[in-house]
């Protein structure tokens, strides 16, 4: 598997992951009761299980681009060494930014996001300068 590839299944991985910090996050704030039903009504989630939920979502988004770019990578044979290392950019971008959001630290979580968008911007030049 290319280091690229790898990556994706990190990033995929921490995806879960955020998906399950933030269904903890909602079920403390508003129980299991609330969480099981239709959630009409529900409103947002404060504190860090908001931030969670929002982060998740975020993650969601990118992943789209990220792996979209990784994948045609991997396709077109143009995977080397700078997807590999824009790949590794955006995950570990991406694992700071949802640790940096859960604990709300603002303008830290937006450069987090920027160092996630400079490792897709990476591949997408290297996928670019082939044609």
């Amino acid at each position: 598997m290319s280091p690229d590839l790898k990556y994706l299944l990190f990033s995929t991985i921490l995806a879960f992951v955020q998906v399950l910090v933030a269904a903890m996050g909602a079920n403390q704030a508003v129980g299991l009761n609330t969480l099981a039903g239709n959630r009409e009504g529900l409103g947002e989630i404060p504190g860090w299980a908001g931030r969670a939920k929002r982060a998740h979502l975020n993650m969601i988004e990118n992943m789209v681009l990220f792996a979209a770019l990784v994948l045609i990578a991997a396709a077109a044979g143009k995977a080397n060494a700078m997807t590999a290392m824009g790949a590794m950019i955006f995950f570990w971008g991406r694992l700071a930014y949802a640790v940096i959001y859960v604990a709300g630290i603002a303008w830290l979580r937006t450069l987090a996001w920027f160092v996630s968008v400079i490792g897709m911007a990476i591949i997408a030049w290297e996928l670019l300068k082939v044609m």
